[in-house]
């Protein structure tokens, strides 16, 4: 990042070389801030040349597992690097584990919750004292409607997504005095690698109308910016599913989001 990068805002994006993650650090590059982008693949490196070329923004990429407490020193270790202030966190980098939870590999669903749970906690713990002791600064996590009811066949993911939410909104409230806001993006079913990389290609989920993830950042930027407490993207699907969370019985829950998430070929 080069000198005149110092008098714009930093912010950094988990999981942001593709889908949702890349969506959400264009909205920020092409708002005026530099960024750091994070991704285990190596595709976040072609991400970030192509969000640099395309906005003129300062675009630094680490490569890091943030299932592993290696890949998060990492991360930190490079937002200390920058010597600049972090003035925007978006924990967005997330996985799932589909099919029926006692036919998963083990070390599959582990995986899920390392990242989807631990990582998020890890860094928050890690980069939001320094945001605290400035008096300013925004965090967004990506949660998931799926956190609103019990997930069978990615009960891991879904059950992570419930932890994220409820961790979000009481370190919101924690927070509340201090100038930092805390803000949770739940997207629906989107328009992304989720479903193929997750083993999910064979339920009715992954083959109805998705979102698009240039619409679901651009509303979790805008929720983020006006320190809003949650963004649930308003498309007509995901405010069915979340519709469904509250006036459904809770016994009801399961069996209505295991018709939408239920491999073709699993068993009753």
């Amino acid at each position: 990042m080069d000198d005149t990068s110092t008098i714009r805002p930093l912010a950094l994006v988990t999981g942001a070389s593709s889908g949702i993650g890349l969506e959400l650090a264009r909205e920020f590059a092409e708002n005026g801030f530099d960024l750091l982008v994070c991704a285990e693949d190596a595709g976040i490196a072609v991400a970030a040349e192509a969000l640099s070329g395309a906005t003129g923004a300062a675009v630094r990429s680490v490569r890091a597992d943030l299932a592993t407490r290696e890949g998060v020193d990492e991360l930190v270790h490079e937002v200390t690097a920058t010597g600049r202030p972090l003035d925007a966190l978006a924990l967005n980098a997330g996985i799932a584990n589909g099919g029926p939870f006692l036919q998963t590999p083990l070390e599959d669903d582990l995986r899920v919750i390392s990242l989807d749970v631990v990582s998020v906690v890890h860094l928050s713990k890690r980069l939001l004292p320094a945001m605290v002791e400035r008096g300013a600064g925004r965090v967004l996590v990506t949660s998931s409607v799926a956190s609103t009811m019990p997930g069978p066949y990615y009960a891991t993911y879904a059950a992570s997504k419930s932890f994220v939410q409820s961790f979000a909104e009481a370190v919101r409230y924690e927070l509340k005095d201090t100038g930092v806001t805390v803000t949770t993006l739940l997207p629906g079913p989107t328009d992304t690698e989720f479903f193929e990389a997750s083993h999910m290609q064979d339920t009715r989920v992954a083959q109805g109308p998705k979102d698009d993830p240039a619409k679901v950042a651009r509303e979790g930027f805008e929720g983020l910016m006006a320190g809003k407490e949650q963004v649930k993207v308003a498309s007509l699907k995901t405010r069915a599913q979340t519709l469904m969370s509250h006036v459904l019985p809770e016994k009801a829950q399961p069996g209505t989001h295991a018709s939408m998430t239920k491999p073709q070929d699993a068993d009753a």
